[in-house]
């Protein structure tokens, strides 16, 4: 259920929302999922310092029965709370990313109508397996988030996540020396299941270490603006 505005939810459906910009387009809509402990918060909450001073942002966050992510969001006050909403999704989390997206869906147009025009919405799932994957009626871009400690044979696993995301964030690389992780074999096995598709390698609690996941964004947010004044 779409926690934040349980009276007014309207009526349930899986399309793509009406544009609603002065501009006649609608936010750009990032995807960011992946397994439990990845660091998908902890990317959203740095991609808000980030970008919050150049863009109009908004967040989704997924969980199967609480609010906890967004509740961390709220208090690291990355965004002001009106633009952090939550969605419960109750079951397993990649069927309201892909399956039946239809409570993301709200949770998106609420934002979009309240708070447009917005620029940037970010739709963080809940944690998830290799196989999670985000419906294109959901959103316009995915990033698959997996981190260095949980093994370097992460990449050459695969799984929908790893193969097809529109960018592979490896995240918490400075604990490759503790954990016994091979950097330069991640980044192979990530080639070879991606082919050209984008792969960034970063630690989040570095200094600027999402500054190049925020460029990748900032480039598409620039190209879909253009494409609206065409």
């Amino acid at each position: 259920m779409h926690l934040d505005h349980p009276d007014t939810m309207p009526q349930r459906h899986t399309h793509s929302a009406e544009p609603l910009r002065p501009d006649g387009r609608r936010a750009f809509r990032v995807g960011l999922g992946g397994p439990v402990g990845s660091g998908k918060t902890a990317s959203v909450a740095a991609l808000c310092r980030t970008l919050r001073e150049s863009w109009s942002i908004a967040v989704v966050t997924n969980d199967i029965y609480t609010r906890e992510d967004a509740e961390y969001l709220l208090r690291e006050a990355v965004l002001p709370p009106e633009r952090i909403t939550a969605v419960e999704t109750g079951a397993c989390p990649h069927t309201a990313i892909r399956d039946d997206i239809s409570a993301n869906l709200e949770a998106v147009e609420h934002l979009e109508e309240t708070l447009h025009p917005l620029d940037l919405v970010l739709v963080e799932s809940g944690g998830d397996n290799l196989t999670a994957t985000f419906s294109k009626g959901l959103v316009d871009v995915q990033i698959f988030v997996i981190d260095v400690s949980s093994g370097d044979d992460i990449p050459r696993k695969g799984g929908p996540g790893i193969t097809t995301a529109d960018l592979l964030l490896v995240n918490k690389t400075d604990l490759a020396p503790h954990v016994g992780a091979d950097l330069a074999t991640m980044a192979a096995d990530a080639k070879r299941q991606r082919g050209d598709l984008p792969v960034i390698f970063t630690s989040l609690t570095s200094d600027g270490g999402v500054r190049e996941v925020a460029d990748w964004i900032t480039a598409h947010l620039t190209e879909w603006h253009t494409k609206a004044a065409v």
